[in-house]
């Protein structure tokens, strides 16, 4: 009788149990784990960007662009469309004093009007401080009082599997927690779209839909692991395959845009063979498949000065080890011009260390016009012999063709103000976010045409 009592006892716990349907504060003395402390710390320092904008739409006849085929042939003048944006995505406070909010550029590509929005719905519109398209990095800044911040892991410590949380604003639903663990890190050429891009992305399944970019992708202690920035997809929502760029990589990039407003990436001057096999490691005398191999050396280079040879293997940068191109790449390309840097590397079997001193880049900017201005992405400019910037090539359908800019020509000045070279252009279009008059020289003609 005592047993059947105590069995009808234990199934009316049961029953009252799933019927409350709650989660005990406690299991035996062990507290059920929560993340809301953590997104309490953390969600106050993330941010919701909205922006304004218009953007120049193409022709429908490429003819009607063409400044020269107009004049030749009377055709009238093209004006061209013009529409307005809106869009959304989020950014980070980083520093609360000064106003600073990291975001990815492509959230503000285009931007006339930013505003960014608070969690506690305070509003306040941002400046640019600076971007570079080819880390996808901006800072913006706020004039605003009792700010939050966002303190920044060492995202060199990050390891596959740790838990983080990713913090934004999907489809506009603001401050969106979800959660997840490392995937992978070291991702790198991922996107294949811009060859000048510098990725080392941390993989999350943290999910990530759009509206994300821009966001905080944060650790178990509320610090920031990475920004957040895109996602792969074959609908446009999120399926388990999302990309932040590393924290490390943010401060460096942050540093120099509040500095000078852009980055000034020196270079190591090599040219690197795009893999090192097993097979071509083998020949070269190395025990694994890891490192750059030098393909060729830019005369004149800080490679060349520094006693480095075609058919070198670079293994380390300053005591760091190098797993391939893409990563020497990456490393070198967040380094200052001027900035000494020790190299590990194997020449006939042998380890040998030399040391470096980053230098200028030449004014070539393969394919990089875009970190110029976005209206030139997809040019490749130089220094011309007797001044202005050498159009070398424009990639078809991109931004570059769109604004009329065809191979050889020279561009002589931006608006009134003339340009000798690369830096001087650059400084011309400098947190230039409207549109602009520019002049080139094609052949034996001078045009003046507008461009953005």
């Amino acid at each position: 009788m005592k047993q059947q009592l105590l069995g009808l006892l234990c199934a009316a716990a049961l029953v009252g149990a799933t019927a409350q349907a709650q989660l005990p504060a406690k299991v035996g003395d062990t507290p059920v784990p929560s993340l809301a402390p953590i997104v309490k710390k953390a969600a106050p320092a993330v941010v919701n960007i909205a922006t304004r904008g218009t953007v120049r739409e193409r022709a429908r006849n490429p003819l009607l662009e063409d400044p020269f085929f107009r004049r030749f042939f009377d055709a009238p003048q093209f004006v061209p469309r013009e529409r307005q944006f809106q869009s959304a995505g989020s950014g980070v406070i980083v520093d609360a004093k000064n106003g600073y909010i990291i975001t990815n550029a492509h959230v503000i590509e285009n931007a006339d009007e930013i505003t960014v929005t608070l969690l506690d719905d305070r509003q306040f519109k941002a400046k640019i401080v600076g971007r570079d398209k080819p880390s996808d990095i901006a800072v913006l800044q706020v004039d605003a009082k009792d700010l939050t911040e966002m303190p920044l892991a060492d995202s060199s410590k990050v390891e596959v599997g740790d838990f983080v949380l990713a913090i934004g604003n999907p489809f506009a639903l603001n401050h969106t927690v979800t959660s997840g663990i490392i995937s992978a890190v070291g991702r790198t050429d991922t996107f294949n779209a811009n060859p000048d891009s510098y990725q080392d992305f941390i993989q999350t399944d943290a999910p990530i839909n759009p509206g994300n970019s821009g966001g905080a992708l944060v650790n178990l202690r509320g610090e920031l692991v990475g920004i957040n920035t895109a996602i792969f997809s074959g609908t446009g929502g999120n399926i388990g395959i999302g990309f932040a760029i590393p924290s490390n990589m943010v401060k460096a990039i942050m540093s120099q845009l509040i500095q000078y407003g852009e980055v000034r990436r020196g270079v190591l001057g090599v040219q690197l063979a795009s893999k090192l096999t097993p097979d071509i490691a083998e020949s070269l005398g190395l025990k694994s498949a890891r490192g750059a191999l030098v393909s060729q050396v830019v005369e004149g280079s800080a490679a060349e000065k520094a006693g480095i040879k075609a058919g070198d293997v670079i293994t380390s940068i300053n005591g760091k080890p190098i797993a391939n191109a893409a990563e020497l790449r990456n490393t070198i390309g967040l380094m200052r011009i001027g900035e000494k840097v020790e190299i590990g590397l194997i020449r006939d079997g042998k380890p040998r260390r030399v040391t470096a001193v980053i230098g200028e880049r030449d004014g070539t900017i393969t394919g990089g016009g875009g970190d110029i201005h976005p209206a030139l992405e997809g040019a490749s400019l130089a220094n011309a012999d007797n001044g202005g910037v050498l159009v070398q090539s424009v990639a078809e359908g991109s931004p570059a063709a769109a604004s009329g800019l065809r191979p050889n020509d020279v561009i002589l000045a931006v608006g009134r103000v003339r340009v000798q070279n690369v830096q001087q252009l650059r400084d011309a279009l400098k947190n230039t976010n409207r549109g602009f008059a520019i002049t080139i020289r094609r052949g034996n003609a001078t045009l003046v045409f507008p461009i953005g």
